[in-house]
């Protein structure tokens, strides 16, 4: 099977009712809060390298991540700084999996105009003069992949990181199936 590479993680949870980001923003080091240009915190953590977003009604959005654990990681020492400040926030919070984007390479050229006539018009966009990528919606597991001449494929949209691999086998398999592998 293709080697699969996770690019970013992006994951939400709550930290309880209603979060005060002018108190956040003067204890969370490197905090950054404009609410004329973003009604959100960015805290950006180098370890791992991730950032996340505040927002007054307790919601946060982490982004950045390369794996589910990192996300879980990120999130705990976030709640750890707070709680240092003396700040209630919620403890063991459900971090809920948004979207996942990962790559993959079929190590092989792929000839998009033919891959777009054998995976339905109805599920491709493929426009060169606008994007050099190949888009297909697969339906099972719900996700996006990206198709680039070069046989790189980006999966985008997947909530597991199964789903992902699924996907690029069952890409594979239906390339292979239609003689379009190199």
């Amino acid at each position: 099977m293709a080697k699969i590479q996770i690019e970013n993680v992006v994951a939400s949870t709550s930290l309880g009712d209603e979060l005060d980001l002018n108190k956040l923003v003067t204890v969370l080091e490197g905090a950054e809060y404009e609410p004329e240009h973003f009604p959100g915190l960015i805290y950006k953590l180098s370890e791992p390298k991730t950032a996340t977003l505040l927002f007054r009604s307790g919601k946060v959005v982490c982004t950045g991540a390369r794996s589910i654990n990192e996300v879980s990681q990120a999130i705990a020492r976030l709640i750890e700084r707070i709680e240092a400040a003396e700040l209630a926030v919620e403890h063991n919070p459900d971090i809920k999996v948004q979207n996942i984007v990962a790559s993959s390479d079929l190590e092989t050229e792929l000839n998009l105009n033919a891959i777009a006539i054998s995976l339905g018009l109805e599920k491709v966009e493929y426009e060169p003069e606008q994007f050099p990528g190949l888009v297909y919606r697969m339906d099972d597991p719900k996700v996006v992949l990206l198709l680039f001449g070069s046989g790189k494929v980006v999966c985008t949209g997947a909530k597991k990181v199964d789903d992902i691999e699924t996907a690029i086998e069952k890409i594979n398999e239906e390339l292979e199936l239609a003689g379009l592998l190199k």
